[in-house]
């Protein structure tokens, strides 16, 4: 039995080793690249933020956070003698709540009422003291969502049945962890919306080379050591900003059995489309992605224009209103589970 105490032994070393150098690996990650990690995920892209006008129509809201924040808001009526439904618009980082006119525009005219808001910090909408958003989900975002719902809720024209979420890119992924507790909402259409791990991890991967002398060894590195690096990453940063980056890997997988629809630009060249395909695939049944090919990030509204306007509305009607009918067809660019 000599030989089985040395075997053993061995194996007991080897794996005290092993221990000790992935240790002594997140040891080095942590103290060479979470800094620079850090850095990079707060700095803000470069693009054209959309607001709209105000719409002299507009009921303006001003409604709580459990926080003790105030935000702005602003009820739009449906163009019909009779409201389909409710829809509570998220609107993407940086814009006001105006900008939903040209994302729901189809939705009025089919008659939903349509109820949009700016996020704490942003438009008229009041600050927290030391907070600067980013373009990422924290749970500031998500409580907004929330604190929009529970408005909605409370109006003496409420709908009982519940309402429908209509929310863009980061406006949209705050809708989707909002909605994982939320059954008031029935169903949930998104453009452009993303996860913040699922986003990080990719960038890292491809620009290690930028920042490291050894990128040919980081390159065959295996993914969860790019996630752990990006997770001690997000725990300093919450830590240092005083909130929390929520997962919404995890929160998309509950809303089934609740119906959604995923848009995203086929060029979006800062969320790419193989990345919401990952996302989408986390998601249960029932539910659809469409791909808008030409698109860049935000900009299916543009360049589908008025198939965008039917697909969203044929959405809600069949989901949110009951119509099981439509008069229009969706084309192979619609990709069921």
């Amino acid at each position: 039995m000599d030989w089985l105490t040395s075997l053993l032994t061995c194996l007991l070393w080897l794996a005290v080793a092993t221990t000790a150098a992935f240790g002594l690996l997140m040891v080095w990650i942590f103290l060479r690249y979470v800094g620079i990690i850090m850095r990079i995920f707060q700095e803000k892209p470069i693009f054209i933020i959309p607001r709209g006008e105000p719409l002299p129509e507009a009921e303006d809201v001003t409604f709580p956070t459990r926080d003790g924040l105030w935000l702005k808001g602003s009820y739009l009526r449906g163009q019909r003698s009779r409201r389909r439904g409710v829809i509570l618009f998220g609107t993407e980082f940086g814009s006001n709540r105006w900008s939903c006119y040209q994302y729901c525009r189809g939705l009025l005219e089919a008659g939903f009422d349509v109820f949009t808001f700016e996020f704490r910090n942003c438009g008229d909408s009041e600050g927290l003291p030391d907070y600067e958003p980013l373009q990422w989900v924290t749970d500031y975002e998500v409580e907004d969502v929330r604190s929009a719902i529970r408005y909605l809720r409370s109006r003496p024209d409420a709908d009982p049945r519940g309402i429908g979420f209509f929310g863009v890119s980061r406006g949209g992924s705050a809708g989707l962890i909002a909605a994982a507790d939320e059954p008031y909402i029935r169903c949930i259409v998104t453009d452009g919306a993303f996860a913040t791990i699922s986003t990080m991890v990719p960038y890292m991967q491809k620009w290690v080379s930028l920042y490291s002398l050894r990128w040919n060894i980081y390159r065959y590195l295996p993914r969860w050591i790019y996630v752990l690096a990006a997770q001690m990453a997000l725990w300093r940063l919450s830590r240092q900003r005083r909130c929390r980056f929520p997962s919404l890997e995890r929160a998309i997988a509950q809303i089934a059995p609740r119906p959604l629809l995923m848009i995203h630009g086929g060029n979006d060249t800062y969320i790419r489309p193989e990345w919401a395909r990952e996302l989408f695939d986390r998601a249960g049944q029932p539910k659809e992605l469409w791909i808008v090919e030409g698109a860049k990030h935000n900009q299916a509204v543009q360049v589908a224009v008025e198939e965008y306007q039917q697909r969203i509305c044929q959405f809600f009607l069949m989901h949110l209103a009951g119509q099981r009918k439509t008069s229009f067809e969706p084309s192979p660019a619609v990709m069921p589970a």
